[in-house]
């Protein structure tokens, strides 16, 4: 393939083009957000390199993700979640903890080993969670084993974890790195930094004590399902081999409102990824250096993961299964006839004529 040139993103056909339709999509939203009560949270089992652990998951209601506000990414909608007016103050901020600490309470009646929170965007950006909040919150989890935030690379430094790390806490960064090709993650989920900023963002989280989860996106828009599975294996592969990931999270395309993805998908220009091609790479990938996961979400809908709809339940299982044990046998246990149609299209389906089937 050519390799688009800087002048070609100067006039406008490259992130700047994506970055207008985006924000036209996103203009569609109207709904308004509590910024007292968090996004989302729930209680959930996760694989780590202690081992398993009850979690809690918080996605905070902030300002929203800083890239987003420019366009964004071309299948990523939480931005329209998030609350109006760019920024959320430090006392909102805490109430929505304190939200989340409730819950717990009340669905797990004991404290999860393992926090993670996310604000669809970067926790560790001080637009969106203020110094001030982010140390209040590590010293609210400070008696809990693990922590997760999530951050864009750019700013994952070593001051802003020891806040986290100098508090005796096991902490990692959730880096929404798509994939591992640069040419993928610019041109088709139309994210900024490359490869290699991933990597310093490793080596700058190891300075201060802390770990890495990278996370990949299967099947970005404007990939056949056979390029978008080969793009996967080798992404999780380049992830592993990179001192301080340890874990490799894939997340099947869901399609999201106010997204690009979502228009592809009315219009019958995109369908999710096939359950079995999940599958597939978790298995093909198991001997690597890291923990791969998915939480493929929506798993089994039209929007989301999915196959013929007959197995996409037990698949989805298998999948879970397989998340906590590391046991790719797991997949021995489940058959379709729609395995072959998938393998038909793995096979046929190219990136100008998709998808082959729904």
């Amino acid at each position: 393939m050519s390799k688009p040139s800087p002048e070609v993103y100067e006039r406008g056909r490259g992130m700047d083009a994506h970055n207008k339709v985006m924000r036209d999509i996103r203009s569609q939203k109207q709904k308004t957000y509590d910024p007292h009560e968090p996004t989302r949270v729930w209680i959930d089992e996760d694989n780590t390199p202690d081992g398993v652990y009850d979690s809690l998951t918080i996605i905070l209601n902030t300002g929203g993700c800083r890239w987003a506000r420019a366009g964004g990414c071309t299948m990523c909608g939480y931005v329209a979640e998030s609350v109006e007016g760019g920024t959320v103050s430090h006392e909102a901020l805490m109430d929505q903890i304190q939200v989340c600490l409730d819950h717990e309470e009340e669905n797990l009646g004991e404290e999860a080993g393992l926090i993670k929170i996310y604000t669809s965007g970067s926790f560790l950006d001080e637009r969106e969670v203020p110094a001030e909040t982010r140390d209040a919150i590590a010293e609210t989890f400070a008696d809990r084993d693990r922590m997760v935030v999530e951050s864009l690379p750019d700013f994952v430094t070593r001051e802003k974890l020891a806040d986290f790390t100098d508090r005796g806490l096991e902490t990692d960064v959730a880096v929404g790195l798509e994939t591992a090709t640069d040419r993928v993650r610019h041109d088709c989920v139309n994210k900024y930094f490359d490869f290699a900023d991933f990597e310093d963002a490793c080596d700058e989280a190891a300075a201060a004590g802390a770990g890495v989860k990278a996370y990949l996106l299967m099947k970005p828009p404007f990939l056949s399902e056979g390029e978008a599975l080969e793009d996967m294996k080798s992404s999780v592969r380049r992830c592993a081999a990179v001192e301080n990931c340890h874990t490799v999270s894939m997340n099947p395309t869901n399609v999201q409102r106010y997204t690009m993805v979502d228009e592809l998908h009315f219009n019958g220009g995109y369908r999710p990824p096939w359950l079995w091609s999940v599958a597939d790479v978790l298995r093909e990938t198991v001997e690597e250096d890291a923990i791969v996961v998915s939480d493929p979400v929506g798993g089994g809908q039209d929007r989301g993961a999915h196959n013929c709809g007959e197995c996409d339940e037990l698949v989805f299982k298998a999948i879970k299964d397989f998340n906590l044990r590391q046991d790719p046998s797991v997949f021995d246990q489940v058959s379709c006839e729609c395995e072959a149609t998938w393998q038909f299209v793995i096979e046929e389906e190219t990136s100008y004529s998709m998808p082959l089937v729904r």
